[in-house]
C-alpha cells in the first residue's frame, strides 16, 4: 500500500474518571503519509483536548472532519458500574476501541493506552480485533494525546462529544452539575443535594467511592434505597 493511501486511526477517551454521565472512546481515521498527516493536523491545533478551553476544542471539530472521520462509542453509567465490580474497566474501554477499529478498518492504529503496561493494551486490542478477522497494526503509548496529534484529534473527539453529554444533563436537570469529576466542588454540590432527595439518577456512576465517601458523611442510607 502506498503510504498515501494508508489508513491511520487515533484513540482515546474523555470521561473515564467522571462521576457523572458517559465514557466515551473517541476517533479520528484519516489517510495519507503519517509524517504528513501528523504535520497537518498539529497545524490544525489537534493535540490533547485537556489542554484546549471548551469553545476551542469546538471550533477545531469541524475542521478536523474535513480532514477525515470522526466516530464515538459510549458506555453508560450502568454498564460502568457492572465493569467496576467485576475488576473490567480496562476491558470496557478495550471493547469499545475494538468496536470502533472494527467499524473503521484502518491499517494502523494509535492509543493513548488506560493500562499502565501500555504494550500489553496494545496487544490485547490488536487481538481483540484479530478475532473478528481484522488484521492491524496497533501503536499503543501513554501519553499519546499529548504526543501525537493523530491521537490528540481522537481525544478531541471524545471530549466535545462528552462535553455536549454533560451540557445536556444539565438542562434537563436545570441547574449546574460541574464537570462530573470528583474533583469539582459544584459537581459534588449536586451529588449531596441528590443525596439529600434520596435520588440518584442513571447518570450517576453509583461504584464511584465519592458517592460513598458522600453517603458517608451524611450517614445515610445504603444505595439500595435511592431511587433511579
Amino acid at each position: 500500500m502506498r503510504d498515501d493511501q494508508r489508513l491511520l486511526l487515533g484513540l482515546d477517551e474523555a470521561g473515564r474518571g467522571s462521576v457523572l454521565g458517559p465514557l466515551v472512546v473517541g476517533a479520528f481515521a484519516v489517510r495519507g503519509d503519517p509524517d504528513t498527516v501528523r504535520a497537518r493536523l498539529r497545524e490544525l491545533g489537534a493535540r490533547d483536548s485537556k489542554t484546549l478551553l471548551p469553545a476551542r476544542r469546538s471550533e477545531i471539530l469541524p475542521v478536523l472532519r474535513k480532514q477525515g472521520r470522526a466516530a464515538t462509542a459510549r458506555a453508560e453509567p450502568s454498564l460502568i458500574d457492572r465493569h467496576v465490580a467485576e475488576g473490567g474497566l480496562n476491558r470496557l474501554e478495550l471493547t469499545l476501541m475494538a468496536r470502533l477499529v472494527l467499524e473503521l478498518r484502518p491499517s494502523e492504529v494509535y492509543v493513548d493506552a488506560c493500562d499502565p503496561d501500555a504494550e500489553r493494551f496494545g496487544r490485547q486490542l490488536r487481538d481483540a480485533v484479530g478475532e473478528k478477522g481484522l488484521s492491524v497494526e496497533v501503536v499503543s503509548r501513554h501519553k499519546a494525546d499529548r504526543d501525537d496529534p493523530i491521537v490528540g484529534a481522537a481525544s478531541i473527539v471524545a471530549k466535545v462529544t462528552r462535553d455536549r453529554a454533560i451540557e445536556r444533563l444539565r438542562r434537563a436537570e436545570g441547574r449546574e452539575i460541574g464537570s462530573g469529576y470528583p474533583s469539582d466542588e459544584v459537581t459534588r454540590g449536586h451529588l449531596r443535594e441528590l443525596l439529600r432527595q434520596k435520588k440518584l439518577p442513571p447518570y450517576v456512576r453509583r461504584s464511584w467511592s465519592t458517592v460513598d465517601t458522600l453517603m458517608r458523611e451524611r450517614n445515610i442510607l445504603p444505595l439500595e434505597s435511592y431511587e433511579r
